[in-house]
């Protein structure tokens, strides 16, 4: 036997809380479901199925003939309890995201739904309310945006700490006060436009490796395009690939510029890159000319990156050779 809307809405609230089918259908629906009478005083919940009781631990003799706000607690914000008010005086079909707590305490974010069921004279006669458990959405969503808090603070202290390397070399190589504040701020003009691309929310577009690694390294480097060789095939880019590589030559330009070549006049970083028969994009960063290298002591900013790297089952390699740090990468091209 099925049940049509019409047959219900027709049905008066005495008639509805004993349908059967009506029962029935909202007793075996897997989403959590309660249905409240707004004729009563305190509009208490009069019907609710399993899977509601599951959510909220409650059984029905918890909840029946009680108005459903037992389900918040300290947490609760007066913002989604104003909501849910304004959604009973609409009588319109809302969804408002609130802070509600199981029977045991504990807490949980729930996408409420509500409406309301009219009879034939448009009378109201039944409220219904569908709940849906977003806490593990909604805690991803907070440690993305933390992580994203995280490297942006980290990227705007390596663009200070690259825009003072710039400025001091810069002068070192230009004596004519116009052109060296020329320079210098072309220079920091396209530092800090290559970070800003880069820091959007927007998801990551196919783009040719080559010009992904001139944009970012001709912007660190103190003196252009002489302080850094380009060499390799055209090699399009897509997806995770270019968040993987512009986050490393990031991080390789930063530690360039403080503590290796591109921070010396002589220095130089020779790029290449080429890729496998076995659809492995493969990349060498070679550093020339800077100071004495020093194996660092402790995790660069680069951890983030091998994170990546080796969640697309790469591999990243640093060799901190004494006249110049050598970088491989191997990471498989994500259309091979």
């Amino acid at each position: 036997m099925s049940l049509d809307l019409k047959d219900v809405v027709s049905l008066s609230p005495d008639s509805l809380r004993r349908n059967d089918v009506f029962a029935h259908a909202i007793r075996h629906s897997r989403l959590p479901l309660c249905i409240s009478d707004p004729t009563l005083p305190d509009e208490p919940i009069v019907f609710a199925n399993q899977a509601f009781c599951d959510l909220t631990g409650y059984d029905e003799d918890d909840f029946i003939g009680r108005n459903c706000r037992f389900l918040q607690g300290p947490e609760t914000t007066r913002e989604s309890v104003e909501a849910i008010r304004a959604a009973l005086d609409s009588n319109e079909v809302t969804m408002v995201e609130i802070v509600n707590y199981r029977k045991d305490g504990q807490k949980f974010i729930n996408a409420l739904q509500i409406g309301p069921v009219l009879d034939d004279e448009g009378q109201l006669i039944f409220r219904f309310g569908s709940q849906m458990d977003i806490s593990s959405a909604r805690e991803a969503e907070r440690k993305a945006a933390a992580l994203r808090t995280s490297e942006l603070l980290h990227r705007l202290k390596n663009i200070v700490n690259v825009m003072s390397v710039v400025i001091k070399m810069t002068g070192r190589t230009e004596t004519d006060p116009e052109e060296y504040s020329e320079k210098v701020i072309a220079r920091l003009v396209a530092l800090g436009q290559t970070h800003f691309d880069t820091m959007t929310d927007e998801a990551p577009k196919a783009l040719e490796f080559e010009h992904l690694a001139r944009t970012l390294l001709l912007a660190y480097a103190p003196l252009g395009e002489r302080q850094v060789h380009f060499s390799g095939p055209e090699v399009t880019l897509s997806g995770g690939m270019v968040t993987s590589l512009t986050l490393l030559l990031h991080e390789l330009a930063t530690n360039a510029v403080k503590h290796g070549s591109l921070g010396a006049v002589q220095g130089r970083v020779d790029l290449s890159w080429r890729v496998s028969e076995q659809g492995e994009f493969h990349m060498i960063w070679e550093e020339r000319g800077g100071p004495e290298v020093e194996t660092p002591e402790r995790e660069s900013g680069a951890g983030i990156v091998e994170n990546l790297v080796r969640a697309s089952d790469g591999a990243l390699h640093f060799d901190w050779q004494a006249d110049g740090l050598i970088v491989t990468l191997d990471l498989p091209m994500e259309d091979a």
